[in-house]
């Protein structure tokens, strides 16, 4: 399978991952307070996107010659903040979109709430969007009424939705952040997994272990999940993989090799 990505959906990403993107700048020698806040200035394309609501962990798209923004969506509580992201209120989805780079963004509205799924019970954390059979997909990480993630779709004639989600979660789907891929030829792969909050570490050969733990220091890193996606896209076309990540020396990663890793 050859991974490949467009250059112009790359740039997208690039210029939208934390909602802002550095330039060459950043490299410059500084000396005085002055020119550091020249420098800071110079490093980002542009001022947050979105500041009118709280939003976080954006996936980005070209559909039809526009840019659309798919983040989650967190709204202020009361609950105590915890390693595992319990006070984290996520309720809805909102869809941004842009008709260029640096131009005016368009909030879409609600696309999907929690209330609209049967199955979910709490938390609907970063998505990702896909085009197929004449159709836009939303693929959401949700936690079901036992606590647990899993996976979930939703479908819409149009990128802003609104969507509607599919009665049950994807079979065999746990964890969060899906991102799906599309090969040369056509098929659709979806990678995911985080730990922490994202319970990946209760999850040892797809199967739930209520108890499960992170790995010791020198322990091999939990690895990141993978499935080909059925043609309808609204299923796995075959059983959950480990993705086999290793470094220059064909060895796997260690939980404490943090220098050689990556987030998302």
């Amino acid at each position: 399978m050859k991974l490949k990505l467009s250059g112009k959906v790359f740039c997208v990403v690039c210029s939208f991952i934390g909602f802002a993107a550095c330039n060459n700048s950043a490299t410059n020698k500084v000396t005085t307070a002055d020119s550091v806040t020249t420098l800071k200035k110079k490093q980002y394309l542009s001022q947050p996107l979105v500041s009118h609501i709280y939003t976080a962990d954006p996936s980005a798209h070209v559909f039809n010659g526009k840019i659309y923004i798919y983040p989650s969506h967190d709204t202020a509580t009361g609950t105590p903040e915890n390693d595992n992201g319990d006070h984290f209120n996520m309720m809805d989805y909102h869809i941004f979109s842009m008709d260029s780079v640096n131009g005016k963004v368009t909030d879409n509205g609600v696309a999907l709430h929690i209330k609209s799924i049967p199955w979910a019970g709490r938390q609907l954390w970063a998505p990702d969007a896909a085009f197929a059979n004449s159709m836009y997909y939303l693929y959401f990480p949700v936690k079901d009424k036992q606590d647990i993630f899993r996976m979930g779709v939703a479908t819409s004639a149009k990128p802003e939705g609104p969507f509607v989600a599919e009665g049950k979660p994807i079979i065999g789907s746990y964890s969060i952040d899906p991102c799906v891929f599309k090969d040369d030829d056509g098929t659709f792969y979806m990678y995911f997994g985080g730990i922490w909050g994202g319970q990946l570490q209760r999850w040892n050969g797809n199967k739930y272990d209520s108890a499960g733990q992170l790995r010791k220091p020198n322990e091999q890193a939990i690895l990141p999940r993978m499935a080909k996606l059925n043609k309808d896209m609204k299923g796995f076309a075959e059983p959950v993989k480990e993705v086999q990540i290793i470094d220059k020396n064909g060895k796997h990663f260690t939980e404490q090799d943090n220098a050689k890793r990556f987030f998302e």
